[in-house]
């Protein structure tokens, strides 16, 4: 869409969150000529899942290459895995140089969203009162923290808090500190605090496959070659896609010889650097390589088999105030307890209270699982679209390549209903059911469905992910299926 394509037509446009996704949007907005929108941010800064978690070792587990928008290149990521606070420090400083803050309000959340007469009412946390002709829900996967039910969590004497709610005035030096929870981020928390911390005990429920990486840090000279050569970063990203091409290919289709690949690497990694056999099995999982959210880390088991590292696998009774008891009748004496179980995958939007077309709630809608169109779209909520929704790719590659397809997607949907003198998009019912059927059939092939337990699956053990190739699914972004929505 040109710049001047929205001049005629200025639809009042709100947005739900300030992250990655939230910046984007606005940006594209404006690039494509719409004036009239604005963003909710329920915090008082942008940056989303990295403002949100800042615990020690915090990274992303893309390329930061490529983890970047194509349009902004950062030739100064410090290495090929970039920390967290550089993540935060990239999107406040595209925030600035694109101008998005004037355009965001800060510290107000959305608990309401109604669409009624043929437009949405936004109600914010400061009692504020919107209307706005289209909504883009921005509002990320893993922001809504999940804490176990563990009995006794309350009574601990000690520093206890989630990783996403990190308590940096916590002494850590020398401290005894266990970690509850085997998921990505507790294993980048074990390989930062290791070899500080004066004991370390992780709670281990379910081992998990560790895929090797090469962290690399760059150089001053490479820095500066990105910097004079644009196609030098260009070249890393078609290299570094190539590989998440092969992953993508291989997560899809469980018998694959590409699949077999990775599980070959995962279990060489294991056997190569775990050398006492009680502690190998340990972390030896008992389901297959990539059935659960495979995990990236150049160093977690030279980590965890240093001496005062800890892996305990019996289950855990409840929390005491010196404590962890586990099932054994031991008590794990501890300073700080970290709870590691991760975020409410399929939380979306929710818990707002999103009400659609003669007032359909959403909750009712996604009772059985979240489902949307392409992950973007749910019928009867018209003009009402989602980044990074439900069964979208979040397994596969990169989430900001996710977010510009489904941006372009949602603006040339716009511009189509702009064409038509239209004011009202929403997919139609049966395209969104055959799509949804089509892709629970082919999640059945999938690494994901051989049998473990993991936040991809629904209540019904079906993958909630996009189980095609990764080149499918930018071949969908490229132009909207017209015939899949109704216009009015």
């Amino acid at each position: 869409m040109s710049t001047n394509q929205a001049d005629s037509y200025q639809p009042r446009i709100a947005i739900i969150g300030a992250g990655m996704a939230g910046i984007l949007t606005i940006i594209k907005l404006r690039e494509a000529g719409y004036r009239n929108f604005v963003a909710y941010e329920k915090t008082d800064r942008v940056g989303g899942t990295w403002r949100e978690n800042t615990y020690p070792g915090v990274a992303c587990d893309v390329p930061a290459h490529l983890y970047t928008y194509s349009f902004e290149p950062n030739p100064d990521w410090t290495q090929t895995f970039a920390p967290g606070p550089e993540i935060q420090t990239y999107f406040e400083s595209v925030a600035r140089k694109y101008d998005v803050y004037p355009h965001i309000r800060f510290n107000e959340a959305v608990p309401y969203c109604a669409y009624e007469n043929g437009r949405w009412h936004l109600k914010t946390s400061t009692g504020r009162e919107d209307f706005a002709d289209i909504v883009v829900a921005a509002t990320g996967v893993l922001h809504h923290p999940n804490v176990a039910d563990i009995p006794g969590l309350e009574t601990f004497k000690g520093a206890c808090f989630h990783t996403a709610r990190w308590d940096h005035s916590v002494p850590l030096e020398g401290k005894r500190v266990g970690v509850i929870g085997t998921g990505s981020t507790a294993i980048q928390i074990a390989t930062a605090l290791v070899k500080k911390v004066g004991r370390f005990d992780l709670f281990q429920r379910t081992a998990q496959w560790v895929m090797p990486i090469e962290n690399k840090y760059y150089t001053d000279d490479e820095k500066a070659a990105f910097r004079n050569d644009p196609q030098k970063i260009e070249q890393f990203k078609v290299e570094a896609n190539a590989y998440f091409r092969h992953f993508s290919d291989a997560v899809i289709d469980a018998d694959s010889r590409e699949m077999a690949e990775i599980e070959e690497a995962c279990l060489k990694n294991l056997e190569d650097n775990v050398k006492d056999p009680v502690l190998r099995e340990k972390l030896r999982p008992n389901y297959r390589a990539g059935c659960k959210r495979l995990i990236f880390a150049p160093d977690f088991y030279q980590n965890i088999t240093q001496p005062n590292a800890n892996v305990i696998t019996d289950s855990i009774v409840g929390v005491e105030q010196e404590g962890v008891r586990t099932a054994d009748g031991k008590l794990h004496d501890l300073d700080v307890l970290v709870v590691a179980t991760g975020f409410k995958a399929d939380s979306f939007i929710r818990p707002t209270t999103v009400l659609g077309r003669n007032g359909v709630n959403l909750d009712q809608v996604w009772e059985d699982h979240p489902i949307a169109y392409m992950s973007i779209s749910i019928p009867e909520f018209p003009n009402f679209f989602m980044l990074n929704g439900p069964n979208g790719p979040v397994g596969n590659f990169s989430l900001i390549s996710i977010a510009e397809a489904q941006v372009a997607y949602i603006l040339d949907l716009m511009s189509e209903a702009k064409a038509r003198h239209c004011r009202e998009i929403a997919v139609r019912r049966q395209a969104a059911e055959s799509w949804e059927g089509l892709r629970r059939e082919a999640a059945k092939k999938s690494i994901w469905s051989t049998g473990c337990r993991s936040w991809y699956l629904d209540k019904h053990g079906v993958p909630a992910s996009w189980p095609w190739s990764r080149d499918r699914f930018f071949e969908e972004m490229k132009k909207p299926e017209l015939e899949a929505f109704e216009f009015a």
